[in-house]
């Protein structure tokens, strides 16, 4: 599969957050909001503000805008689950009904929303006015391909005039470290980053006529799926990308890491390549302004 309309399509913004040492309260509509933000709401907002911004476009989107998300792993900090653990224990074990009843009505509600997966597209509609279709994948850098695949159809279409792609990952917590410690060909905790990028997508002759200026174009874009029985090969996350040749690592940024690369690569050519552990297999190319 390549990217619907590829010779039309042209970046326009990108914005990205590396970390968890951000603040996501001057870009929000609502500050009252930010108590129902997760690190990855947080984050996902800030770079999707920054896209807008540099795109140079309003920042209500409205109907002709779609959101196209990759999200990661779902987070869950280790305070929370120790408190989870001791009320759910009972004389040393771990107790069903404690669980189902006490361990579970001690727990904040405000948790889920900071948890689910499709929260951080809920934030960026909700401050950027988003009113156009919308998808969310989870978990990895092949579900932002297919992020990108989407929006490029809809753009071709003329469902939407503008779509802003992004991954966003919460990777600076108990849960999600863990799970990387135990798949196949496990990943440390030091090397994980928590991150978020976006790119604005347009058509370039809407966005010659608007007078702006392309950030990058894709000249090339594949994406493949390749099944196999989970049973009995393992998969592997095998994740390249280069700039004018040089080689930079963007793996341990989940699926934000093309975002990440776009936005932050000077003037050249930029490869990346993926075979991911959900059976994805794409690459891409972009010319960088």
């Amino acid at each position: 599969m390549t990217l619907a309309g590829l010779e039309q399509l042209a970046v326009t913004g990108c914005g990205h957050v590396i970390g968890t040492d951000w603040d996501s309260t001057p870009v929000l509509k609502s500050r009252k909001m930010r108590k129902f933000m997760g690190r990855q709401d947080e984050l996902a907002v800030i770079a999707a503000v920054r896209a807008v911004e540099a795109a140079a476009l309003p920042k209500a989107l409205g109907e002709r805008c779609g959101l196209y998300l990759s999200v990661g792993f779902i987070p869950f900090e280790g305070a929370d689950l120790a408190m989870l653990v001791e009320a759910s224990s009972a004389e040393g074990r771990f107790s069903m009904e404690r669980f189902s009843t006490t361990a579970f009505r001690a727990l904040s509600p405000l948790l889920t929303f900071r948890c689910l997966p499709n929260m951080p597209a809920f934030h960026v509609s909700l401050n950027l006015d988003v009113q156009g279709p919308y998808s969310v994948g989870y978990p990895g850098i092949g579900q932002f391909y297919l992020a990108l695949e989407e929006a490029a159809s809809a753009l071709e279409d003329g469902t939407i005039d503008v779509a802003l792609v992004g991954g966003v990952a919460d990777q600076d917590n108990v849960l999600v470290q863990h799970h990387f410690s135990r798949i196949d060909g496990p990943i440390p905790a030091s090397t994980l980053s928590s991150a978020a990028g976006f790119l604005v997508l347009e058509r370039q002759p809407d966005a010659d006529r608007r007078g702006a200026a392309w950030r990058a174009r894709p000249i090339a874009c594949e994406i493949r799926y390749c099944p196999a029985d989970p049973f009995e090969v393992c998969g592997r996350h095998e994740e390249r990308t280069a700039i004018r040749g040089d080689s930079c690592d963007v793996a341990a940024l989940g699926p934000a890491g093309l975002a990440v690369a776009i936005s932050t690569a000077s003037s050249g050519r930029l490869t990346h390549s993926v075979r991911s552990r959900d059976r994805f297999v794409a690459s891409s190319e972009w010319e960088i302004a």
